[in-house]
């Protein structure tokens, strides 16, 4: 059979460009539709954005900071206004590079849906292709207590007019507690309302429980345990009435309770694609769904929802179909990081999850960063590092800190190529570091060791 194209994408973000661009590169006819900017959720209305806003926060913060360096400098105000201009310029380039990216590609500017394993209806004609690969990413989770329309999403926050005073904001994953941060640094009160007893649900405990003691050392209030019953609104106040009947005064509330795969409306029965209770396609690990033409990657599939992931898969799956086989990425120990305040990252085993493979070494250090032994701002920097009993190779390197993403980037490349305690230990450091800790950690805090079970 004669197709139109041998490849055709639905979403233009991180995962979808690289493969579209990689397939084109091995001389594939390739389609690419996006309904909305190009670059996905990452570059519009996630990590990009919201590290910029994050940096803009840090400001405040380094002003107060000088004085302990001798300078005598003093507070500004901040323009909210002027931060969302410069923001919005900035993606905007983002978005015409990856659109020139798609040069040796046909592109659609529409919403594509699934019609059949070869078939796709896009600006209001039917083409076909021999392969078919979705990555449309995910979408924010709207709240469903009562007064729901009384809140935004993440979505929303980049494009609000001015900042709140007071904001209420319902979650505790990766977009709630970087938005806290971002948000009280920038001069707003923030109160965080989650379910669980700590936040970032997932994440090692012990770096859990600092980050819960950084942002209440910071201000912000915390309510764990907690979630929202309703929220009622009185012109552009907002009542939020808690679970335990507590009442809050905000202008703002914020409802940051993950993303899920967007995929209503995407044709996947029609096409015979099987997908999960939230939406998400089910691929194995070539990417492949049970239908043997269509493919996803990325966010969709809801495995490992990182940018850097998305584009692994995509590139691999292009070398898969078009190239000379391919790519391999190793994505049983991805980092990861959080930009909250402080920025957290990690990479491997959790403390918890080594434990549950057989006894693990653990290696802790906690302590006040240099810079903030001057500026007496109550920061901590908390590292750890979970390290295989048996055979002694480190396995998990978790950090809460300043500079927390850019070390453990290098970190994550000695437990991926196998790296024993030994080897850190053996290894010089760079002085005066935080990092340095890493190969200076010398004495092991405990052993740790799955619960043991209760009889039958």
């Amino acid at each position: 059979m004669t197709y139109d194209f041998d490849l055709f994408v639905i979403g233009g973000g991180s995962g979808g460009v690289r493969c579209a661009r990689m397939a084109a590169s091995h001389g594939a006819k390739v389609a690419v539709a996006e309904e909305a900017a190009w670059g996905g959720t990452c570059v519009n209305v996630g990590c990009v954005p919201k590290k910029l806003m994050v940096m803009a926060s840090e400001y405040g913060n380094a002003v107060a900071d000088s004085h302990g360096f001798g300078w005598d400098t003093q507070p500004g105000r901040h323009d909210w206004a002027k931060l969302i201009a410069a923001k919005d310029a900035e993606i905007a380039r983002l978005n015409g590079i990856y659109k020139r990216l798609m040069a040796n590609c046909t592109v659609f500017e529409a919403r594509a849906k699934l019609t059949g394993p070869h078939s796709v209806e896009v600006a209001g004609n039917t083409v076909t292709a021999k392969h078919i690969v979705v990555a449309v990413g995910g979408r924010p989770i709207p709240p469903d207590f009562a007064g729901a329309e009384h809140c935004v999403i993440s979505d929303d926050v980049f494009r609000m007019p001015s900042l709140p005073a007071h904001i209420v904001i319902a979650g505790s994953g990766y977009i709630a507690v970087e938005f806290a941060g971002l948000f009280q640094g920038l001069g707003a009160q923030v109160e965080l309302v989650y379910r669980a007893p700590l936040p970032l649900r997932g994440f090692d405990e012990e770096l859990r429980q600092g980050l819960a003691e950084a942002m209440a050392a910071q201000g912000i209030r915390l309510h764990p345990g907690r979630t929202i019953a309703r929220v009622e609104a009185a012109g552009a106040q907002r009542r939020v009435t808690l679970d335990n009947g507590e009442t809050i005064e905000t202008g703002l509330v914020f409802s940051a309770l993950g993303r899920q795969p967007y995929t209503k409306g995407l044709g996947l029965e029609a096409a015979g694609v099987t997908a999960g209770a939230y939406g998400e396609i089910h691929v194995d690990e070539t990417s492949a769904t049970n239908v043997p033409s269509i493919f996803a990657i990325g966010d969709v599939t809801h495995r490992i929802n990182l940018t850097p992931v998305a584009i692994a898969e995509g590139h691999s799956l292009a070398d898969r179909l078009f190239g000379r086989g391919p790519r391999k990425w190793d994505l049983d120990r991805v980092a990861s990081a959080v930009f909250s305040t402080p920025p957290i990252a990690t990479v491997g085993l959790t403390e918890a999850q080594a434990a549950a493979n057989g006894p693990a070494d653990i290696y802790v250090e906690k302590f006040t960063p240099m810079r903030h032994t001057l500026s007496k701002r109550p920061r901590k920097t908390l590292m750890k590092l979970v390290v295989d009993q048996a055979t002694q190779k480190v396995v998990g390197a978790h950090m809460l800190g300043e500079d927390a993403p850019e070390i453990i980037q290098g970190i994550s490349i000695a437990i991926n190529a196998g790296a024993t305690k030994q080897d850190f230990d053996r290894t010089v450091g760079i002085h005066p570091t935080a990092a340095e800790e890493f190969v200076t950690m010398r004495t092991r805090a405990r052993v740790a060791e799955a619960p043991a079970r209760a009889a039958e």
